[in-house]
């Protein structure tokens, strides 16, 4: 009897499948992958405020003051609509030697806060002795929340601090053409840097 309704349970199955041959209905699942992003063509414009710098920036971002609660005079924000990114600029007004090495070491510091999540982060030098602006931009390897960071200084009396950040998780991987794009942005800024 065991042996008869064996039977008549596996019969069935075998032929309710179909011919083996048959690939179009087997559904094979597509690997993850990220979104395309169009990344804008560049062209630019120079900001100039009543602040003692002015600069070139990208003509698909917006600047715009810092209205944030802790915003100093002339501190402003760049922000990519499209690309939920912004760049944060914060000024400082240098008095004295002692400053200088203080506003160094504290840009130091924040830069080396993300070691808890970067793989590895690398400095880049800039020196422009023309137009006396120096500076170094920082490239924070891995999932950290800013990528890059960076400061130009006349060494006298100015300081300008930038910081790159994404309204978004963290995710090295599905962010790097969007860094690699932005990067860019920011060397601009170092490049065209000028003191009033």
């Amino acid at each position: 009897m065991r042996k008869l309704l064996l039977l008549l349970f596996v019969v069935p199955l075998l032929f309710a499948c179909g011919p083996a041959d048959d690939d179009a209905d087997i559904y094979t699942p597509k690997p993850q992958a990220y979104f395309r992003i169009d990344l804008p063509k560049r062209t630019y414009s120079r900001y100039t405020a009543s602040c003692p710098y002015s600069f070139e920036f990208p003509n698909n971002a917006a600047v715009s003051v810092d209205s944030s609660r802790k915003a100093e005079p002339c501190w402003v924000n760049i922000d990519y609509p499209t690309l939920r990114a912004r760049i944060y600029l914060s000024y400082k007004n240098v008095d004295g030697k002692d400053a200088i090495k203080k506003l160094l070491e504290d840009t130091r510091s924040l830069v080396y806060k993300h070691t808890v999540k970067a793989d590895d982060i690398g400095e880049k030098a800039f020196i422009d002795d023309k137009k006396k602006v120096y500076g170094n931009m920082y490239e924070i390897g891995g999932n950290a929340a800013s990528n890059v960071q960076f400061f130009v200084t006349d060494s006298t009396r100015h300081f300008l601090r930038g910081a790159l950040y994404f309204n978004c998780p963290p995710n090295a991987d599905s962010l790097a053409p969007v860094i690699s794009y932005i990067k860019e942005d920011v060397v601009k800024i170092m490049e065209t840097m000028e003191w009033k």
